[in-house]
């Protein structure tokens, strides 16, 4: 197995095609699949799925995938050190469900560090998508939320998928909606007064699983149900409809301005918030210090 191997296996997984993958690496389609092919052979897996209309990583091959990516990018911070004498930024990535007090520990993060010496990237993203990024090293945490509905699913996913989750702050549940809405000004809100509006959840895609969602109590059966990509959209969607989404509570007016309010539910529900990291695998500096960032939050979770 060599870096070269690592290299165009990447290449093709990335392209969804062999000969994209191939106009990609200036070498000939069949040379690129002899290669592939003899890769596969070394190591015993098939990494690819071959039908007529394309071809597609197996899910051997998205773990190995996952594993090369690490391998060659390790490579490439040694050979700028050590070969082309450059000063290569150190790199963060983080992964999470929609939570935008998780993005303002992320601009802490960067204000406090910069980005003169370091590169870094946060994706807002679905819930499976959250595990699958940090299972492939695509990003070192992963911040979402588990509760006795979901807990016995996704820790054995994290499981299987090598990942520990550590427990940050626990919340009882909330209303998250616009302060003109007609129950905005209520002390506590029972589930049974929502049935009027629209409730808005985050679209999981494939995964569209009860235990993927990100909002609790979500085998209740809705009245109204509108579900959105992104948390703009959510808002915009809590004005125009005075529809609502169940949250953690933890306002975060400098990025979501202070035209929204959350109010209690009437529920004994809770959420414990954490992240997801690899098992057995040390945070990096960048990492422990965005702990930190979102552990600042746990006297934010309203009582």
């Amino acid at each position: 197995m060599t870096l070269v191997q690592l290299k165009y296996a990447i290449t093709v997984a990335n392209a969804n095609s062999m000969s994209e993958a191939a106009r990609e690496l200036f070498i000939s389609q069949p040379s690129l699949s002899a290669a592939i092919k003899d890769l596969e052979e070394e190591i015993g897996i098939e990494l690819f799925h071959r039908t007529n209309r394309g071809i597609s990583l197996t899910p051997d091959g998205k773990e190995f995938i996952g594993y090369a990516k690490q391998v060659v990018e390790q490579y490439a911070l040694m050979e700028s050190k050590y070969i082309d004498k450059t000063a290569e930024k150190k790199k963060f990535s983080v992964s999470m469900q929609h939570y935008s007090f998780a993005v303002r520990a992320f601009v802490e993060l960067v204000k406090q560090f910069g980005m003169d010496k370091y590169e870094f990237a946060v994706r807002e993203c679905r819930t499976y998508e959250v595990i699958e990024d940090v299972r492939n090293f695509r990003s070192e945490v992963g911040i979402l939320y588990i509760n006795d509905f979901n807990r016995k699913v996704l820790e054995k996913l994290f499981k299987d998928s090598e990942l520990e989750f550590i427990p940050i702050l626990d919340c009882p549940i909330y209303v998250y909606l616009w302060k003109g809405h007609p129950l905005a000004k209520q002390n506590i809100i029972k589930l049974e007064e929502l049935a009027e509006y629209p409730c808005l959840a985050f679209d999981q895609g494939n995964n569209n699983s009860f235990y993927f969602a990100e909002e609790v109590l979500s085998t209740y059966e809705y009245k109204q149900l509108i579900r959105a990509n992104d948390r703009a959209t959510m808002l915009n969607l809590m004005v125009g409809l005075n529809g609502y989404t169940m949250c953690s509570g933890i306002i975060c007016e400098p990025l979501n301005g202070t035209d929204y309010c959350a109010v209690k539910l009437d529920s004994d529900e809770v959420m414990t918030i954490g992240y997801l990291k690899r098992k057995n695998v040390a945070l990096s500096t960048l990492g422990q210090k965005y702990v930190e960032e979102l552990s600042k939050y746990k006297d934010s979770a309203l009582g």
